[in-house]
C-alpha cells in the first residue's frame, strides 16, 4: 500500500507578485515585505516546528490577502454609512479613499424640497398659473377638463385659487379729497371706486383713519353683501356668488353684472411632473451604496493598529484552512495504530475567532464615527465646565 504524502510547511518562503489569488496588493512594497512574515507567524502559531503544518506558502499568502481585503471592506462600509448622505449624487470619478468628506447640506435640502414645494416657497416642482373665463350663471368649473383643453396630461393639482372680492381700497374715496371726514371721504361706500390722487384740494388724514374705513368696508361686504368664497372637490371648483346674479359691490362692468375681474385665476402643479421629480438621472453619479467608488485599501497606508488586526485575521483564516485539510486526512495509519487529526477543533476555533475579530473591528469603527466623536466631545465639554465650576472664586477685599 502506497503511503500518503501530505505537503507541509517547509519552514520558510519567498513572496513574488502573482502568488495571491487576486493580486490586489502584490506590488505594494509593505505587503511584499509582510507576506513572508505573516506566513512564518501563522505557521509558528499553528505549531511549527514542533508539529507539522499541512499548508504551503500560497495558503498563507491567500489568507493574508483576504484579511487585508476584509479589513478594507469593513473600514469603507463604516465610512459609507457615515458619509453616504453627503456622497449621494456626487460624480463617481472622485477619489473617496483618500478624501476627507465634509458633511454637506445639499442632500438634506434636496430631501426637504417637497416641503418648500407644498408651502409654495421653492421645491423642485414648478407652480403654474392658470386662467379661465367666468361665465354668467355658471357656478361650477371643472379644472380637470380645463387641463385637458390645455394639453396637460396626467392631471393637475390645484394649489391656490385667487377668487376674492374687489379690494376695499377700490370702494373708498381718498381721504385726501374734499374736507376729510365731513363728506364721502369718511364714509364706507360699497361699490364706489376710488378716484385716485393728484387733486390739489385735499386734507391729509392719519393712516389709522384709512385703515378703519377699509376694515369697515370689508365688514360691510361680509355682513350685508354676497360674500366671495369657493369650494373645490376633485378639481371641480364651485364659486359663490353665482356670476351674473348680482355681486358684492354692485355693477362693476357697465351692465354685464358679471364679476370683478371676469377671470378665475389659480395656481397648480402638474401631477406627472411631481412624479417625475422623484427620480433624477444618476448616470455617472453615486446613486446607491454599490457604486460609491471605494477601492481596496493601500496596504502601505494601513497603520500598526490595522495591520495587527490583519495578522490575527490571517491566522484565523489559516487555522480554518488547516482544519479543512486535516479533515481530509482525518486518520493517518501508522505502524500498529492510527493518528486522528484535530480538523474539527481547528475549524470551530477559527470560526469563533473570525467572528470575534469582526465584532471588535466594527465596535472600534463605530466608536470613531462622527456621531460618537461629537457625543464624546460634548461629554468632555460638560465635564470641563463642571470641573471649572468647582474652582473657588477669588473674593477681592479692597
Amino acid at each position: 500500500m502506497a503511503s500518503t504524502v501530505i505537503p507541509i510547511w517547509p519552514g520558510s518562503s519567498s513572496f513574488f507578485p502573482g502568488e495571491t489569488p487576486f493580486g490586489f496588493y502584490d506590488y505594494q512594497y509593505d505587503f511584499q515585505i509582510d507576506a513572508d512574515k505573516v506566513a512564518k507567524f501563522c505557521a509558528i502559531r499553528l505549531g511549527y516546528p514542533i508539529e507539522n503544518v499541512e499548508l504551503q506558502a500560497v495558503n498563507f499568502y491567500t489568507a493574508f490577502e483576504e484579511a487585508t481585503t476584509v479589513y478594507g471592506n469593513e473600514l469603507y462600509a463604516y465610512q459609507l454609512r457615515d458619509n453616504y448622505l453627503s456622497l449621494e449624487g456626487v460624480t463617481q470619478s472622485i477619489d473617496v479613499n483618500d478624501s476627507i468628506i465634509t458633511p454637506s447640506m445639499a442632500n438634506i435640502v434636496r430631501l426637504s424640497q417637497q416641503y418648500g414645494e407644498e408651502a409654495g416657497v421653492g421645491g423642485n416642482v414648478t407652480w403654474y398659473n392658470g386662467r379661465l373665463t367666468l361665465q354668467p350663471g355658471v357656478q361650477k368649473y371643472d379644472l380637470a377638463e380645463w387641463a385637458v383643453s390645455q394639453s396637460i396630461t396626467g392631471g393637475i393639482e390645484i394649489k391656490n385659487v385667487f377668487y376674492e372680492a374687489p379690494p376695499a381700497i377700490n370702494q373708498f374715496y381718498s381721504p385726501y379729497l374734499g374736507t376729510g371726514p365731513g363728506g364721502l371721504g369718511g364714509v364706507p361706500a360699497a361699490g364706489m371706486y376710488g378716484f385716485g390722487y393728484g387733486y390739489s384740494n385735499y386734507l391729509m388724514m392719519p393712516t389709522s383713519f384709512t385703515m378703519q374705513n377699509l376694515q369697515a368696508i370689508e365688514m360691510t361686504n361680509q355682513v350685508s353683501l354676497n360674500n366671495y368664497s369657493f369650494n373645490i372637490i376633485d378639481n371641480v371648483l364651485t364659486v359663490f356668488p353665482v356670476p351674473g346674479t348680482g355681486l358684492a359691490g354692485g355693477d362693476f362692468d357697465g351692465g354685464n353684472d358679471l364679476y370683478y375681474g371676469e377671470y378665475l385665476v389659480f395656481q397648480f402643479v402638474k401631477i406627472q411632473e411631481r412624479l417625475n421629480s422623484a427620480v433624477t438621472n444618476g448616470i455617472g453619479k453615486i446613486s446607491n451604496s454599490s457604486n460609491v467608488p471605494y477601492n481596496n485599501p493601500n496596504y502601505n497606508d494601513i497603520n500598526s493598529v490595522g495591520r495587527s488586526w490583519i495578522f490575527e485575521y490571517s491566522l484565523a483564516l489559516s487555522k480554518e484552512m488547516l482544519g479543512y485539510t486535516r479533515n481530509k486526512y482525518s486518520q493517518i495509519p501508522i505502524p500498529g495504530a492510527e493518528v486522528t487529526l484535530n480538523g474539527d477543533t481547528l475549524i470551530t476555533a477559527a470560526t469563533t475567532e473570525k467572528e470575534a475579530l469582526i465584532s471588535r473591528l466594527r465596535e472600534y469603527f463605530d466608536s470613531t464615527s462622527r456621531q460618537a466623536l461629537l457625543e464624546r466631545r460634548s461629554a468632555e465639554t460638560t465635564a470641563r465646565q463642571n470641573e471649572i465650576s468647582q474652582v473657588p472664586m477669588t473674593i477681592f477685599i479692597g
